[in-house]
């Protein structure tokens, strides 16, 4: 069964930083695209960055500048980290992996969300 396990979530002032990451676990062929998601309260689920297996970045324009996708294959893991966060960034941070399991199936997996609290 294949798992997307995130962490680095909390409570942080405007201005502050935060580094989310998100391991896949389980037994799979290979990792494709990886990207982080956000929903406000009220609002619908937002892509806000992404990245390939072979490293090209993209991003939503409401954190370009600010927050910096990376990850590592070896490790299975993809991070986010944000910088200058302002109180509009409060959301829960959910990561996306599209996973092929074997050669033939692919599928998109969704980590549990993390809260990211900016107070003014």
């Amino acid at each position: 069964q294949v798992q997307l396990v995130e962490s680095g979530g909390g409570l942080v002032q405007a201005g502050g930083s935060l580094r989310l990451s998100c391991a896949a676990s389980g037994s799979f062929f290979s990792i494709n695209v990886m990207g982080w998601y956000r929903q406000a309260p009220g609002k619908q689920r937002e892509l806000i960055a992404t990245i390939t297996s072979g490293g090209m970045t993209d991003y939503a324009d409401s954190v370009k500048g600010r927050f910096t996708i990376s990850r590592d294959n070896d490790k299975n893991t993809v991070y986010l980290q944000m910088n200058d966060l302002k109180p509009e960034d409060t959301a829960v941070y959910y990561c996306n992996a599209e996973i092929r399991r074997t050669t033939l199936t692919r599928r998109d997996y969704w980590g549990q969300g993390t809260q990211v609290t900016v107070s003014s």
